[in-house]
């Protein structure tokens, strides 16, 4: 067995403190990461444990906020793969303060670490994610998405023909999946209240010490924000289970 030359990261932070307001009336007695996917029984939460610890993941983070004591009780009584720890802010943070407050309970603060939105349901490789953020000595590496537009798309010719109708094509642009690596050192560099992709990711970008990690060809990822993506989540696990 080939030794890495570097330690994969072993402990993660879960940021699950949104309020949802979008997936209501789910979400009007449950935090977003506690909606099920129907058909599986399972919370978005619940998925994204399991997913952590198959790449190697042993310790987790939950930052918890809006109805934080349903997330808790739940994690109290699932049979988890990996230990799980909450924290609750007990005033709003931002996402950047939030992160910084959750990632202080991390167990080995000299190591690296991942992060998620606790909204994502994703598979792919995390440690390959992991070797590529080493590579390019990154203090921060994102997950890069490419979603699909929820809007068919028309193409014509230069002369306005019509040519085709595509029904939801991928975008052109990369979107931030919502998965992260990160340095040891990141935790310092978050703000205490704030929105680390307006202070903290745009610095490390001048300096070239932000990463973006483009998702594997075929990696199934989404970003769980409304109903209808509810629906389409169940829909394609029910097609990869034929």
């Amino acid at each position: 067995m080939t030794v890495p030359p570097f330690p994969y990261p072993t402990q993660a932070v879960v940021l699950a403190g949104g309020q949802g307001s979008r997936l209501r009336p789910y979400t009007d007695d449950r935090p977003k990461p506690m909606v099920e996917i129907p058909g599986t029984g399972t919370p978005i939460i619940g998925h994204q444990l399991t997913w952590l610890a198959a790449e190697g993941v042993t310790d987790a983070v939950v930052s918890c906020g809006h109805l934080a004591e349903v997330l808790q009780d739940w994690l109290s009584r699932a049979r988890l793969p990996l230990r799980v720890t909450t924290v609750v802010e007990t005033e709003p943070l931002g996402r950047g303060g939030g992160l910084k407050h959750a990632a202080a309970s991390l167990p080995r603060p000299d190591e690296p670490w991942y992060a998620t939105n606790g909204d994502i349901w994703t598979r792919f490789p995390l440690r390959e994610m992991a070797a590529f953020h080493h590579e390019r000595g990154a203090e921060a590496t994102l997950a890069l998405a490419r979603p699909r537009i929820p809007w068919g798309a028309v193409e014509t010719d230069e002369f306005g023909h019509v040519l085709d109708f595509i029904e939801s094509p991928p975008s052109p642009y990369l979107i931030n999946a919502g998965v992260y690596v990160f340095s040891a050192a990141f935790r310092d560099l978050l703000p205490v209240r704030g929105d680390h992709e307006r202070t903290t990711f745009p610095r490390l970008a001048r300096e070239r010490r932000l990463a973006g990690y483009p998702l594997p060809h075929g990696a199934y990822w989404r970003a769980i924000d409304t109903a209808k993506d509810l629906t389409e989540a169940a829909e394609e696990l029910r097609t990869q289970s034929r």
